[in-house]
């Protein structure tokens, strides 16, 4: 059992990745966390210059961070394709790892994933921050109160314009599937965090509709759940601009007494027994185009994130979300690409 100077010990962090979400990640660490010290950054054409910015070694291999008595976690923060090999490689050297969605490519790698952890006795979590956003976190309270009784039926909504600052080049390769496994699987681990429930079946039509991309941009999924729950999602990277709004992550819930409107970047409403809608909580807008992606707003959601993930890895109890976590949205969206390649209804085991 870890000593409570473990838990009040500073974690130490790799992050492998220096693109969007490397920069999120040493920034968060760095500013914003007071148990916790990035050691260094591995991966990427700006590796070096992000090294630069936060004062820190650049690791010039993965193996070179991961056998490093420097530090104590990996978080990887690389294109989808290369995260088996390396969550799996930090492991082996006792790190704990924070993958960033997805998990892996496959199912087969998020169970080896999931078991070397297990063996290493190490932690394994996965970035799904829209659980750590004010809204959402206060709407799961919500209904885990009971108050609105039974979920009866659940949609979700992630429509971006032409994409959040545009699609990466390594995101339209096929080896990185498309834009459902790398940003509408948070509204698949929304479904499952929020419902409380496994999904049973999966029914999907995914593609290009502007024929702008060769992968997947656009994907219309219909879900069963074990617990009887319709569950529905539309994602798009391909909206011309504007966009619509409320509709970067949205969520209408409806419940056998009530109603959830659920904006994660705005407001959360409520209607109860037949009543008018109320207010139940704001978050504060993103400023895109001003302080841009590292927003303190937009960095929030990965602050609290990252401080359960400690916090996790330091008591030595399981991070939530999970490796587990990570399989199921996997497996999920994975059956969403088969049923719109085979026109059938996947059901999962």
């Amino acid at each position: 059992m870890p000593s409570d100077n473990n838990q009040n010990k500073i974690l130490r962090f790799g992050v492998s990745g220096s693109g969007f979400m490397g920069k999120t990640y040493s920034e968060v660490i760095t500013k914003y966390l007071g148990n916790a010290e990035l050691a260094g950054i591995y991966g990427g054409s700006r590796a070096a210059q992000l090294s630069k910015d936060y004062q820190v070694k650049c690791f010039q291999s993965l193996s070179e961070m991961a056998e490093s008595k420097d530090l104590d976690a990996v978080i990887v923060a690389t294109p989808h394709a290369l995260h088996a090999e390396q969550s799996l490689l930090a492991i082996s050297h006792g790190k704990h790892v924070l993958i960033e969605k997805p998990m892996a490519s496959s199912v087969a790698d998020c169970d080896r994933i999931i078991k070397a952890a297990e063996d290493a006795s190490v932690a394994c979590g996965i970035s799904f921050t829209q659980r750590s956003r004010k809204c959402n976190v206060v709407a799961k309270d919500i209904l885990d109160s009971g108050e609105l009784g039974r979920i009866l039926m659940i949609h979700e909504t992630h429509v971006a314009p032409e994409g959040i600052g545009g699609l990466p080049q390594w995101q339209g390769t096929s080896e990185n599937l498309g834009v459902l496994f790398g940003h509408g699987i948070h509204c698949i681990d929304s479904i499952r965090w929020l419902t409380g429930s496994e999904v049973k079946t999966v029914y999907a039509k995914v593609g290009s509709i502007t024929g702008k991309y060769p992968v997947e941009a656009t994907s219309n999924v219909l879900m069963t759940l074990q617990n009887g729950t319709v569950a529905t999602l539309a994602c798009s990277f391909e909206t011309p601009k504007p966009g619509f709004p409320r509709s970067q992550f949205s969520v209408q819930i409806t419940c056998e007494k009530g109603l959830i409107d659920l904006d994660a970047y705005g407001e959360l409403r409520v209607s109860k027994a037949g009543q008018p809608f109320e207010v139940a909580a704001v978050q504060a807008p993103i400023d895109w185009q001003g302080k841009g992606f590292l927003d303190p707003v937009r960095l929030e959601s990965y602050t609290l994130h990252l401080k359960d993930f400690i916090s996790a890895a330091q008591s030595g109890t399981a991070p939530s979300p999970g490796g587990y976590d990570g399989r199921q949205a996997v497996a999920i969206a994975l059956a969403a690409y088969e049923s719109s390649q085979t026109g059938r209804e996947i059901i999962l085991s």
